[in-house]
């Protein structure tokens, strides 16, 4: 029993105590380079331009009207002139506002858009 214990730890530890001949290989420095580029500058894309479609404004005056002037001879018409649309020269005109409102909305995007990437940029420097 005194041998077996004797001789386990020797069994265990054998290897190490007679050392190795074994080259630890050279281990190269790791060399981190770090690059600092901008970004490249995304331009987001113009909105289409305005199309806008043709309105034809009627004045009314007192020589169209013949109620009008008849009202003015007796004094009882006011001397301004009106303006009215055709149902199509309101659609019309109706279509044009929107296409404005639609241009504009897209601009303020591009334009906040910009304003952001500014505020980014100046607070990372």
């Amino acid at each position: 029993m005194k041998l077996l214990l004797i001789t386990l730890p020797l069994l265990v530890n054998g290897c190490s105590l007679l050392g190795s001949n074994a080259e630890i290989p050279q281990v190269k420095p790791v060399e981190v380079v770090t690059v600092v580029q901008k970004a490249p500058m995304y331009h987001p894309p113009l909105p289409n331009t305005i199309s806008s479609l043709p309105i034809e404004w009627t004045i009314l005056n007192p020589e169209l009207m013949q109620e009008y002037l008849d009202d003015l001879e007796e004094g009882n018409a006011p001397t301004n002139a009106w303006y009215a649309l055709t149902p199509k020269g309101y659609e019309n005109l109706s279509v044009n506002m929107s296409e404005v409102k639609r241009y504009l909305r897209q601009i303020i995007s591009i334009v906040k858009y910009y304003r952001d990437l500014d505020e980014d940029t100046s607070k990372n420097e």
